[in-house]
């Protein structure tokens, strides 16, 4: 079995953050007000964090794996409840991927990691208390619950 690299795990961030843009498009639709503007900066936020992750995966002499058509949902979104629990899915899934790069990963790419499993935890939190979700936080952002 071939050792898991620091390239791989990027590339397997990149391929978290293409399924969060998808799902972002999903759940955006069925929020109002600031949950709206909310959802719209979390999917510009992932969609640089893509294009970050394309260009150094690119300058590495990889290819970056492409975006799906689409993505299968964990469940279907008919609501308002059901998207926000979609966006806390979502950010503490690129949370557990981007926590899976830090050890495999130096210098300013652990930074990226790290920064991103950051960013992820705070924004599920929101997405929590949005939903009113008790309590919002968890004790490990990034390690499945």
């Amino acid at each position: 079995m071939r050792p898991v690299s620091g390239d791989d795990r990027l590339s397997a961030a990149l391929a978290a953050e293409h399924a969060a843009i998808f799902g972002y498009g999903v759940l955006g639709p069925k929020l109002d007000g600031a949950l709206v503007d909310a959802a719209r900066q979390a999917e510009i936020v992932h969609r640089n964090r893509r294009d970050v992750l394309m260009v150094r995966l690119t300058d590495k002499g990889r290819t970056p794996p492409p975006a799906e058509v689409s993505y299968d949902l964990p469940f279907a979104v008919t609501d308002r409840a059901a998207a926000l629990r979609l966006a806390v899915t979502l950010e503490e899934g690129c949370g557990a991927i981007w926590r899976l790069a830090l050890p495999e990963t130096a210098g300013e790419e652990r930074k990226l990691a790290l920064d991103a499993l950051v960013d992820t935890a705070v924004r599920a939190t929101r997405w929590r208390r949005a939903a009113g979700t008790n309590p919002p936080t968890v004790a490990m952002p990034g390690v499945p619950n």
